[in-house]
């Protein structure tokens, strides 16, 4: 079973940077598809980013330009670099693995960026 522990989270100041990382348990993380969602208060959780296997990155509009998610097979662990914060990126962030067809889900990090 894929364990996923979420770190990084804080309040930090529209404008500021924050970098959250993905730790995952278990075998073949450097097969699955890699993902960060957020789910701010009264909202639907939403894709903010994922990348494949081989490096590829995709990213939601809202966040374009402005985070960035990597990955390092050796530590099993995504990043998930967040770069010139607005209020409303203010959310709780989630980590998601993919691997044929059977998702696992951290239990979450909580970002505020304050005005």
């Amino acid at each position: 079973q894929v364990q996923l522990v979420e770190s990084g989270g804080g309040l930090v100041q529209a404008g500021g940077s924050l970098r959250l990382s993905c730790a995952a348990s278990g075998i073949l993380f450097s097969r699955k598809l890699m993902g960060w969602y957020r789910q701010a208060p009264g909202k639907q959780r939403e894709l903010v980013a994922d990348i494949t296997s081989g490096g590829s990155a995709n990213y939601a509009d809202s966040v374009k330009g402005r985070f960035t998610i990597s990955r390092d097979n050796a530590k099993n662990t995504v990043y998930l670099q967040m770069n010139s914060l607005k209020p409303e990126d203010t959310a709780t962030y989630y980590c998601k693995s993919t691997l044929g067809g059977l998702d696992s889900w951290g239990k979450g990090t909580l970002v505020t960026v304050s005005s």
